[in-house]
């Protein structure tokens, strides 16, 4: 069987947006336990007590080694790569040669000398393509999530979060606590097993993640829980995993900017099952009015011009005057309870809020409004049980990011698409206030201190 590539595909609907509104590609890849427990009580372990988190099934991971391998992946990323070691990770941000974000995830730069780049498919693929079709000498290893792969992983994944880790990993190791800063590694011994740590903190909380080979994965999981119970652990299943991101204000899907004339290559090689559905209130047919830069959702302090990258020459004029910044917004109690409230009354109601995460697409943008005015777009929504609010992390004009600020999500559909997640509906203003990233102050104090 043939695969349709995407670019054979956006021509044979006529349009980026119409095809990926109407895509059935799923809102999330999470082949984990909805819940060990309840999502709320899962969400209170990593400010309370500690959290277990498996990352082992829904990321993807792309290994890339030899002697270009740092030169390939330097050259695709905004990030300086002037102190980057072995035993190190980072946030790798990749742009199109536009200076429009493509992709993120975590680069981990192993003590052979290799990389880990392990993300979602967005920033995968694009760097698949580049080095393995660019005029570089690497070799490449593809291990997708347990959605995609056929058999166990490569590699397993464990993350764990919360005030009472320290004591936790001290007594799981035997050993005090090593000194070891933010995202960087370090090796510890589990079960008797040699484990690679990288020193983390997803949800504002001290935390390490855990990996190694899939082979030693179980007897380090069985060591973790066997001793975990006097600490308070809490595994959390996928339902409460996918919100962490909102307490920590990272963007988890911003659109891909892949949609141009320059990557029409790129999309002729990539599957069209291979790219995200498109859902929200953002009615443009121009996808390129679906189009982030880095600075757009904070990224903007990685931006890093000592190196040759692509985009560099678009992104040196395109951060002299940055249009959006990063904000979260919070929802206004009494409108997002309208929202159920439809569900219990005649007519059409308003588009269903699942908890905790009310994300329905792979993209999900809604349009931010002020006084009649488009002022920004709406990503990543849902509810955090550890403050009590239902929020969603957004980019907005710079000249309204003053916290307080109160702008209008437009929430739903119209008209309403085929997706799977999709049911009929009618499209609500829902009020918003303009808050911090990270929203809770615990974790803006925290981050500051790694």
């Amino acid at each position: 069987m043939v695969t349709e590539a995407l670019e054979t595909a956006i021509q044979r609907v006529g349009n980026p947006v119409d095809f990926l509104r109407n895509s059935q590609y799923p809102a999330f890849e999470f082949p984990v336990k909805p819940e060990f427990s309840n999502w709320r009580s899962e969400q209170q372990a990593w400010r309370k007590t500690c959290v277990l988190l498996d990352q082992s099934h829904h990321m993807s991971d792309l290994y890339i080694s030899g002697p270009d391998a740092l030169k390939a992946l330097s050259e695709h990323a905004v990030n300086s790569f002037a102190k980057f070691k072995p035993g190190m990770a980072k946030q790798y941000v990749a742009t199109n040669s536009d200076g429009f974000f493509v992709g993120d995830g975590i680069l981990f730069y192993l003590q052979d000398g290799s990389f880990d780049l392990v993300s979602n498919p967005s920033v995968i693929n694009w760097v698949q393509y580049h080095a393995s079709t660019g005029d570089y000498d690497v070799k490449i290893e593809r291990d997708d999530n347990s959605n995609r792969r056929k058999g166990a992983p490569l590699t397993y994944r464990y993350e764990l979060q919360g005030p009472n880790v320290a004591a936790l990993v001290e007594k799981l190791t035997g050993k005090p606590l090593p000194d070891v800063k933010f995202f960087h590694m370090t090796m510890m011994t589990i079960a008797g097993k040699e484990v690679n740590a990288l020193r983390h903190g997803m949800a504002g909380q001290p935390g390490f993640e855990f990996f190694g080979p899939w082979e030693d994965g179980q007897a380090v999981l069985d060591a973790i829980e066997k001793i975990g119970g006097e600490f308070g652990l809490i595994r959390a299943g996928a339902r409460a995993y996918s919100t962490a991101n909102l307490e920590s204000g990272w963007i988890p899907r911003p659109m891909s900017a892949i949609f141009g004339p320059k990557e029409k290559a790129y999309r002729e090689w990539l599957p069209a099952t291979a790219i995200g559905s498109l859902g929200g209130s953002m009615d443009s047919s121009d996808i390129t009015d679906y189009y982030l830069t880095p600075h757009d959702i904070g990224y903007g302090r990685v931006v890093k011009f000592d190196h040759d990258f692509m985009g560099r020459e678009a992104l040196e004029e395109l951060v002299k005057t940055p249009r959006r910044d990063k904000v979260t917004l919070e929802w206004n109690v009494d409108d997002v309870m309208s929202v159920f409230r439809s569900q219990f009354e005649p007519g059409t109601p308003a588009k269903f809020i699942e908890m905790p995460k009310s994300r329905y697409a792979y993209f999900q943008v809604d349009k931010i409004m002020k006084d009649g005015k488009q002022v920004g777009m709406s990503t990543d929504v849902g509810y955090i049980t550890n403050e009590r609010a239902f929020i969603s992390l957004a980019s907005v004009d710079v000249d309204l990011c003053e916290p307080g600020t109160e702008v209008t999500v437009l929430w739903g559909e119209n008209p309403n698409t085929t997706k799977p997640a999709v049911e009929l509906h009618r499209q609500v203003e829902i009020r918003a206030t303009v808050a911090p990233v990270p929203f809770a102050q615990v974790i803006r104090d925290s981050y500051r201190k790694s």
